[in-house]
């Protein structure tokens, strides 16, 4: 199903004319639960992976003092919620039968090793005939990102792996592909989701606006009732290219550890698809809710959740792929 970003409220562009040449488009993956294969664009599906090619398993060291999680468990403790409030009309009691609650609270005391192998998660692959703004290296038509789903330093959250790959490569697909065993936080599990890739148009961070752009705009603001931040400028939700926000700091430089440059952003993790406004909602979203709780909700398909409820943005390199990623957690 297509998903259609509604109109922005107000163009920017036509109220202050100079911020047009500092546009840029992304691309919106607008992430929903289904069945994706090893051959499409998805969040938490299977990738095309070589059979002859090891799958990643994270080498940093882990600290053992978090909320360990079996996959396993969580999976099954996802079905049953699921199941659950799908049968519970809102505004009544939770329909849970007490075989589900015993269930759930004999999964609740299942121990989870944090000293098994640390295998990498999949969480996303993108193929480049679905997202116009997915940039790679030359001859790379797919990108596969990987992650350890534990929290490390500096900025707690999952370590990454990118994978860039010809797909037309890739001829004997690895069918059982590995997994971690357990996990440091239930929310670092997506749910196998398909996308709705959508191109949208945005506009810097604030912060980066030239001349007194900036403070004409928050003025602005104040007579107009709209804001630039949550509702003019920067796409809510998974998304590639375009620009990155810096909410939850300061801006500070992203720069290559390998050459120094400055590095583009290529893909934001979100933990929502759009947040209290709903200025981002899709209008397909938009439509008659059903009578019962839907697990999971519209608004967080993939039931990822970044830190409190932020987003993980991943930086490239643009002199060389080679050189390593950088991330940044707004």
């Amino acid at each position: 199903m297509v998903r259609t970003t509604p109109p922005r409220p107000v163009d920017i562009a036509a109220v202050f004319p100079e911020i047009a040449p500092l546009a840029r488009t992304a691309t919106r993956l607008h992430p929903r639960p289904g069945t994706p294969g090893v051959h499409d664009s998805s969040i938490g599906g299977p990738l095309l992976w070589p059979s002859d090619e090891p799958w990643p398993v994270c080498g940093e060291s882990h600290e053992n003092g978090g909320d360990f999680t079996r996959l396993d468990a969580e999976r099954h403790r996802r079905r049953i919620l699921s199941a659950a409030w799908g049968r519970t009309r809102k505004g009544e009691q939770f329909a849970i039968t007490p075989e589900e609650r015993a269930e759930l609270d004999r999964l609740d005391k299942e121990c989870a090793d944090p000293d098994t192998p640390a295998t990498m998660l999949a969480v996303a692959q993108l193929f480049m005939r679905d997202v116009p703004d997915l940039v790679g290296p030359p001859g790379a038509d797919v990108l596969q990102l990987l992650w350890c789903p534990r929290d490390h330093g500096p900025h707690y959250c999952p370590s990454l792996i990118l994978r860039w790959r010809r797909s037309a490569d890739v001829t004997d697909v690895l069918a059982e592909q590995p997994e971690p065993e357990v996990m440091e936080y239930d929310t670092y599990l997506p749910v196998p989701c398909v996308l709705h890739p959508e191109q949208v148009v945005e506009y810097p961070y604030a912060d980066f606006l030239p001349g007194d752009l900036e403070e004409r705009i928050r003025t602005w603001e104040e007579s107009s009732g709209y804001d630039y931040f949550s509702e003019l400028s920067i796409a809510a939700g998974w998304k590639v290219g375009g620009y990155a926000a810096w909410n939850l700091t300061d801006p500070y430089p992203m720069l290559c550890e390998d050459c120094g440059a400055d590095m583009d952003l290529l893909l934001k993790v979100d933990s929502g698809e759009w947040d209290g406004t709903e200025s981002w909602r899709p209008l397909e979203d938009a439509g008659p809710e059903s009578e019962f709780h839907q697990h999971p909700n519209r608004s967080e398909p993939t039931e990822i959740t970044i830190g409190r409820g932020y987003a993980l943005w991943i930086f490239t390199c643009p002199i060389s792929f080679d050189h390593p990623h950088g991330v940044s957690m707004q």
